[in-house]
């Protein structure tokens, strides 16, 4: 069962050797995520999966101990999902970004409290099929936890990603909402097709959540709500 989620944005800028000159920028959003994974600690799961948006080669499953690295970025800087055992060397299969984002945010937490596993999923998995995932790892043991990685429209700006749009803070004000009061039923009614046009990678793995958490009863904060650089970028904590 489901028992605390955190939801963390993924671009590689919060990895300060990648981010160079915009280090400052990203300092809140690296403390609340921070925040968030203390969340996640404090409710002592038996399990963590962190789930984040991946291409088709990249989707998973990653086990505890997995590579992953920003030389991609021009940084030539390795990380782990979680711990590293022995059995590391064995673990061939690169991490997304996503996860690798993941990996970082749980080394600089020197996270230990539990298991960790990883899974990228497609920006085109449906929401039904995201929900049922979501069920799924939840059902993994009594005490689950979540780290979830994705963010909201790249479309905030005349600079973003994807250009202007004037849909995008409306839509960004929502996912805000939802994962800030934890509202389940929002998120699994987000707009697949509008998330997908306003670039927004956090879609398929905020339905995972909404899955995972379906009867938990969570209550959710929102800890950070910003869109520098035109991207949305959004940290929440369930428990």
């Amino acid at each position: 069962m489901l028992v605390a989620a955190a939801v963390c944005p993924s671009p590689p800028l919060l990895v300060p050797e990648v981010a160079a000159g915009a280090t400052p920028e990203m300092d809140a959003a690296r403390a609340a995520c921070s925040d968030a994974i203390a969340v996640l600690a404090a409710a002592r799961p038996d399990r963590l999966v962190v789930i984040g948006p991946a291409e088709q080669s990249g989707r998973g499953p990653h086990p505890q101990g997995a590579r992953g690295s920003f030389r991609g970025f021009g940084m030539d800087v390795d990380v782990h999902l979680g711990p590293v055992g022995a059995e590391v060397e064995a673990v061939q299969r690169e991490l997304p970004t996503s996860l690798a984002v993941a990996g970082w945010l749980l080394g600089r937490t020197q996270w230990s409290t539990a298991p960790v596993e990883g899974l990228g999923v497609g920006e085109p998995l449906a929401a039904e099929r995201c929900i049922q995932v979501g069920e799924e790892i939840g059902a993994l043991a009594d005490r689950v936890a979540l780290l979830v990685m994705g963010d909201a429209s790249a479309c905030r700006t005349l600079k973003a990603p994807g250009y202007l749009d004037e849909r995008a803070a409306g839509f960004d004000a929502e996912v805000g909402r939802a994962l800030g009061e934890a509202d389940v039923a929002a998120l699994k009614a987000l707009d697949a097709g509008l998330a997908y046009e306003l670039k927004a990678a956090g879609r398929a793995p905020w339905q995972v959540l909404a899955g995972a958490a379906d009867g938990a009863a969570l209550r959710g904060e929102l800890l950070y709500e910003d869109a520098p650089y035109g991207v949305g970028y959004v940290v929440a904590a369930w428990s």
